[in-house]
């Protein structure tokens, strides 16, 4: 192995350390321990620094209109290919929570590629959207959260704005 799988490794270790320690805040803050829940969105914040780094390193940002063009391969193949064989793998082995998750984020997959795409035909262009995403699913959503996600039917209070 060498450099440059050591980057891309390291990259995807700091990215889920990011995302487990946002978790693990967000249970401590339900449990009450806001000291404990403080750390961990630090130590999350240093792993973004981290995983931020090593992409930078790695050369993996690029202009914007290039950004948005890999964001749409990357999109489309989580949904065209990754998604449906978990969804199937998870439906061999009878596992109905694994079969949700995939689900759920299969169809915001499609979503997300379809807003870059949108994104790239209009980049430059004076337009100004505001984004909505759903708590539970992720589902993503133009310039006003719909009273009941189309996804997963969590209600329009599920939605928070993105800045």
């Amino acid at each position: 192995m060498g450099t440059t799988d050591d980057l891309k490794a390291a990259f995807a270790g700091e990215s889920q350390a990011n995302r487990k320690y946002t978790a693990f805040a967000r249970k401590a803050d339900e449990e009450g321990f806001t000291q404990a829940a403080k750390l961990f969105r630090a130590a999350a914040a240093a792993e973004t620094v981290h995983a931020l780094n090593h992409l930078n390193v790695l050369g993996g940002v690029s202009s914007t209109e290039e950004n948005l063009k890999t964001a749409i391969e990357g999109e489309t193949y989580e949904f065209m290919e990754m998604y449906p064989e978990f969804i199937n793998n998870a439906k061999a082995e009878s596992n109905q929570g694994a079969v949700q998750t995939f689900y759920g984020a299969n169809e915001v997959e499609k979503i997300h590629a379809d807003l870059y795409k949108k994104a790239l035909n209009t980049l430059g262009k004076a337009e100004n959207v505001d984004y909505y995403v759903c708590d539970v699913c992720g589902n993503t959503v133009e310039n006003e959260a719909p009273d009941v996600c189309p996804i997963c039917g969590a209600k329009k209070e599920a939605f928070f704005a993105v800045e």
